[in-house]
C-alpha cells in the first residue's frame, strides 16, 4: 500500500471500517440479528475496557506501522517488528505472569536475529529514517499484545486491575475481533482530524479491502483463536512468537512483486535466527 501511495491513516483506518462490515455479515450469518446485538449490547456494557484495548491493540499497533511503512520497506519493517517476543514477556510480566527461562533465551534468538536484519541495511539509512521508521515499529510490537493480554485477562478474569467480563460471546473469535475493531474507532476519528488527509484513491481503498480480508478477518481470527486456546503465559508467549514467520512472507513478497533485491550474508542469518527461534518455541 505504501509503494501505491495514499495518506497511511487511510491504509490504517480503512482497514478496521472494511473488517467491521464484513465481521456484520459474518456475525449476521452465525447468528441473524440478535448475535449482532449482543455483540453491541456487550460493547457498550464494557465501552471504556473496549476503546482502551481496542485503541492499543488493533488501532496505535496498525497505524505505527502504516506510518513507518513511508519509510522503511516492508520486509524491514516486518523484522522489526518481531521484537514482539520480547515484548509478549515484558507485558505478560506487567500482568504478574511467570514463564521458563528458556522462553527468553529462544525470544533472544529472534531478537538477535531482528537486529541483524536490521543493522545489515544500516548504511541506506540515515537517521530521521531509521527513527521514523523503526522506533514505531518498536512501539507497535509492544501495543498488539498488550491488547490482545487485556482481553486475555478480561475474559480469564484473574487479574485484580482487568474488569472481568464473564460473556460466552468471547468465545467466538468474530465476536472478539468485532470487540475490539469497533473499539478501535475513537482513534481512526481522531487521527483522521488531526491529520486531515486527502481522499484516499480507488487503489488504495482496494489495496485496505484486500488487508482486511486476509489480514484482519482471516489472519487476526486464526491468531487470536489460537492464543483464546492458551492456559498459561508459555503458550502465550508461543503463539504470539509464531508472527516471526512472517519475515519470509514479507522478504518473498518483496522480491517478487516490488523488485526488491536479495538480502546479503547478514540479513540471511538473522533470518535464519528468526525462523530458528521460532522453531524452537514450537518445539516447546
Amino acid at each position: 500500500m505504501s509503494s501505491s501511495g495514499g495518506h497511511w491513516v487511510w491504509s490504517a483506518s480503512l482497514r478496521y471500517v472494511f473488517m467491521a462490515l464484513m465481521l456484520v455479515v459474518i456475525l449476521f450469518v452465525q447468528g441473524g440479528i440478535n448475535r449482532i446485538k449482543d455483540v453491541l449490547k456487550l460493547f457498550l456494557s464494557n465501552w471504556q475496557f473496549w476503546i482502551l484495548s481496542g485503541s492499543i491493540g488493533f488501532g496505535a499497533f496498525y497505524a505505527l506501522i502504516c506510518f513507518s511503512a513511508d519509510f522503511s520497506p516492508g520486509w524491514v519493517i516486518a523484522a522489526t517488528y518481531q521484537f514482539t517476543t520480547v515484548a509478549t514477556l515484558l507485558v505478560l510480566m506487567l500482568f504478574g505472569r511467570s514463564f521458563p527461562k528458556r522462553v527468553w533465551i529462544y525470544a533472544l534468538i529472534i531478537f538477535a536475529g531482528v537486529c541483524m536484519v536490521n543493522l545489515s541495511r544500516i548504511d541506506e539509512f540515515n537517521l530521521r529514517v531509521l527513527v521514523l521508521g523503526g522506533f514505531p515499529v518498536i512501539i507497535a510490537a509492544f501495543c498488539y499484545p498488550l491488547g490482545n493480554q487485556l482481553v486475555w485477562e478480561a475474559k480469564h478474569g484473574s487479574h485484580k486491575r482487568v474488569p472481568k467480563i464473564d460473556s460466552p460471546l468471547l468465545t467466538n473469535v468474530f465476536n472478539k475481533v468485532m470487540l475490539l475493531t469497533l473499539g478501535s474507532f475513537p482513534l481512526w476519528i481522531i487521527l483522521i482530524l488531526i491529520s486531515q488527509p486527502p481522499l484516499p484513491s480507488y487503489s488504495q481503498l482496494l489495496n485496505t479491502l484486500l488487508v482486511a480480508l486476509f489480514s484482519g478477518i482471516i489472519g487476526t481470527s486464526i491468531f487470536l483463536y489460537a492464543r483464546n486456546l492458551a492456559s498459561n503465559s508459555s503458550q502465550i508467549a508461543g503463539v504470539d512468537a509464531t508472527q516471526s514467520s512472517e519475515v519470509v512472507f514479507a522478504l518473498i513478497g518483496g522480491m517478487v512483486f516490488l523488485g526488491k533485491p536479495i538480502p546479503n550474508i547478514i540479513s540471511t542469518i538473522g533470518l535464519f535466527l528468526i525462523l530458528g527461534g521460532l522453531m524452537m518455541f514450537v518445539k516447546y
